[in-house]
């Protein structure tokens, strides 16, 4: 029998899989992008206040593993006398790692009560086949990804009965432009988009603590062993590109949930990986001026066939 098997513990980090963030719980061993949603707290339920809600993302820029949006709510009153002053919540760059899992930890075991959130983590898998999408007119750019996503986990909310009145996002592109096309889904949610919007509201700061701890457990699952050093997944970390250099495979590369084909760090190494597989693509051959689909499946001039073997040297 599997010496995991009915192991209460998750193997690649020996952390009982009840301590783990429900948003990681929810994401861990799917190769697909999946979205969590908390309970929404029954004070929010009774107050009959409206609501704020806060997104921003962890993970945009990184080569390995999922980028995750998050989203929080609760009532103004709430951030202001409570998340504010006694949990000094900022944003998640500016904390400590043990600060945000302390921080995110209280919510998801109800210390912090009265705020709701979801995650959606947009695996590496989903994030490359959408940007690598053919013909190249048709890619998912990371941009719409993102837009879609945050206007998804703002109507889960929505649909879950919560009466929410104003909507703070950390950007994705031109601040203005974004905030129309939510203004336009939503007309009667009022918007604020912003650049630093993490660091100028107190709702948009609890959602990068959401978004970044769960992030950060997720990359923790990819080790394959306790002292594999992968390293922050950007690809200017020298760590990382010392990963992804041994780590990979001559004919796949890497785990399709661990590396994000799509970054031209992952190009660039799969092209001067000395031992590759070559492989010749269909759709290289479609369009390429006289090349034809037959023309693929033509012998070479010396080729030896059952019709001309006779005699060959």
């Amino acid at each position: 029998m599997d010496a995991n098997c009915g192991s209460d513990r998750s193997p690649k980090t020996s952390e009982p899989l009840a301590a783990l963030p429900p948003t990681v719980l929810e994401a861990k061993d799917s190769l697909h992008s999946r979205t969590f949603y908390s309970e929404v707290p029954q004070p929010i339920r009774d107050s009959g206040c409206a609501v704020i809600l806060g997104v921003d993302e962890a993970g945009r820029g990184p080569v390995l593993g999922p980028m995750v949006y998050g989203v929080s709510y609760c009532t103004r009153q709430y951030q202001d006398d409570v998340l504010k002053k006694r949990y000094a919540f900022d944003d998640s760059k500016k904390l400590t790692d043990p600060v945000r899992r302390d921080l995110f930890q209280r919510m998801y075991t109800g210390e912090i009560d009265q705020v709701g959130y979801a995650t959606t983590c947009i695996s590496a898998c989903d994030i490359s086949s959408g940007m690598l999408r053919f013909p190249p007119e048709k890619n998912y750019n990371l941009n719409e990804q993102a837009h879609d996503v945050t206007i998804a986990l703002i109507r889960g909310v929505l649909e879950r009965g919560v009466a929410v009145e104003h909507v703070y996002v950390d950007t994705v592109g031109p601040p203005a432009t974004y905030q129309r096309k939510l203004e336009g889904l939503f007309p009667s949610i009022k918007f604020t988009v912003a650049k630093k919007a993490d660091s100028l509201y107190c709702v948009v700061s609890v959602a990068s603590v959401v978004a970044k701890v769960t992030r950060d457990v997720l990359i923790e699952l990819l080790r394959t062993r306790p002292d594999e050093i992968l390293g922050s997944g950007y690809p200017s970390d020298a760590k990382t590109t010392a990963w992804l250099r041994s780590n990979r495979t001559a004919l796949f590369g890497w785990p399709l949930q661990a590396v994000r084909f799509s970054w031209q760090t992952s190009q660039t190494l799969l092209d001067r990986n000395p031992d590759a597989v070559a492989i010749e693509w269909e759709d290289d051959y479609i369009g390429k001026g006289s090349q034809s689909m037959a023309a693929m499946f033509q012998p070479a001039e010396k080729t030896v066939t059952l019709d001309n073997w006779y005699g060959v040297e």
